[in-house]
């Protein structure tokens, strides 16, 4: 019997290679020789790099970046075991994590290290990048990735534009003649599950400023630099790109992306997907155990356990969801594949001893589901 375990992180509890190794362990208790197959995966957001990196025999690389504000940061990515993709998390280097919340702000956060930790991937000769652009800080566009990038913009004065989303109202003027000619070389995938343009109310500023430290005034500030921003790449490219689905992602990033990189914006977990090879390692399996902390309705989504249970049904084959919590409409992910879902929960206790007992929770989950399956055998 060949079992591909594939299950995302359980937040603050146990990370994706944990939980998959946990699993694996809890059906070798009934299912000694069987073949377990661990994918540990992640959405594009934050545990791309660790699930990645665990999935492959890669490695993480240390590397020190500008933050948000401008601070120096110890950064990270990851590269894969082949050596031939880079993984990068937005968040790692321009995240909203790395600043302190009262300091929070947009008008003057950069992306900047982003573009350091690309430059750092290209340097060590990889051409196949996977940028996960969650959990940023910054509503300026991506022009502070471009500019660590060589992408030059100019104010009306031919001065260089400062950082930070505050100053894109200034904007005049784009030169690319410097840009990293190794871009060109480059496959370049961008982890976006959303679809939000980069002006309007549903763009850049409206929605994601808010939730970057930006007060109403701030908003239509943003709102101004990024609707000046589009009309100045639509003067140097001829692109129109205020609507473009996905360009208002990471406050804009999505859209430099697209422009100045040739990158193209997919759904994370398609992404990470293909990067495993997960489609290939359930040719010859006979069941897919997958899980995270919490199924409930954003699970029908773009997040991982839909995406794998999707691919999983599609070849036909049984998945059953591990999960700390199991919320009222979760019976809807039948109808995307995945045919049981079970708490690992034991009994009823406080959060902080659930959180810290998960990996043994998932354990005992694992080789209850295996005695259910052999009970089941027996019956047939």
């Amino acid at each position: 019997m060949k079992i591909v375990i594939a299950p995302d992180s359980f937040k603050e509890s146990v990370s994706a290679e944990r939980a998959a190794r946990a699993i694996a362990r809890g059906f070798h208790e009934v299912y000694p020789d069987a073949e377990c197959v661990c994918l540990p995966i992640a959405d594009g957001g934050e545990g791309t790099v660790d699930a990645l990196v665990a999935a492959t025999g890669g490695r993480k690389v240390s590397v020190t970046a500008t933050g948000p504000l401008g601070e120096r940061v110890a950064a990270f990515y990851g590269v894969s075991g082949d050596g031939k993709t880079a993984v990068i998390e937005m968040a790692a280097a321009s995240g909203l994590m790395l600043t302190p919340a009262e300091r929070r702000n947009p008008l003057l956060a950069t992306s900047y290290g982003t573009g350091e930790l690309i430059l750092h991937a290209l340097d060590q000769g990889i051409r196949h990048l996977i940028l996960g652009i969650g959990g940023s800080a910054t509503v300026d566009g991506g022009v502070g990735m471009v500019q660590a990038l060589g992408g030059r913009f100019y104010r009306p004065d031919g001065k260089t534009l400062p950082w930070g989303g505050g100053e894109l109202a200034t904007l005049s003027g784009i030169d690319l003649s410097m840009l990293d000619a190794r871009l060109r070389q480059c496959r370049i995938e961008v982890a976006c599950d959303v679809d939000n343009p980069l002006v309007g109310p549903r763009g850049a500023a409206a929605v994601f400023g808010p939730q970057k430290g930006a007060t109403a005034a701030m908003v239509a500030q943003l709102e101004q630099g990024l609707a000046q921003y589009a009309e100045v790449i639509r003067q140097s490219t001829g692109q129109d790109v205020r609507q473009v689905a996905g360009g208002g992602a990471a406050g804009g990033m999505g859209i430099a992306c697209q422009v100045f990189l040739g990158a193209t914006l997919k759904p994370g977990i398609e992404i990470v997907m293909a990067a495993l090879g997960l489609e290939q390692a359930l040719a010859e399996a006979d069941l897919l155990i997958t899980g995270e902390g919490r199924i409930d309705s954003q699970t029908l989504g773009g997040k991982a356990l839909s995406g794998v249970a999707r691919l999983a049904r599609a070849r036909g084959l049984p998945v059953i969801a591990l999960a700390g919590v199991v919320e009222e409409g979760a019976e809807a992910l039948h109808a995307q594949g995945i045919d049981a879902m079970f708490s690992i929960l034991p009994r009823l206790s406080t959060l902080e001893v659930a959180l810290s007992q998960g990996e043994l929770n998932l354990q005992r989950s694992a080789a209850n589901v295996a005695r259910v399956m052999r009970i089941g055998r027996r019956l047939g």
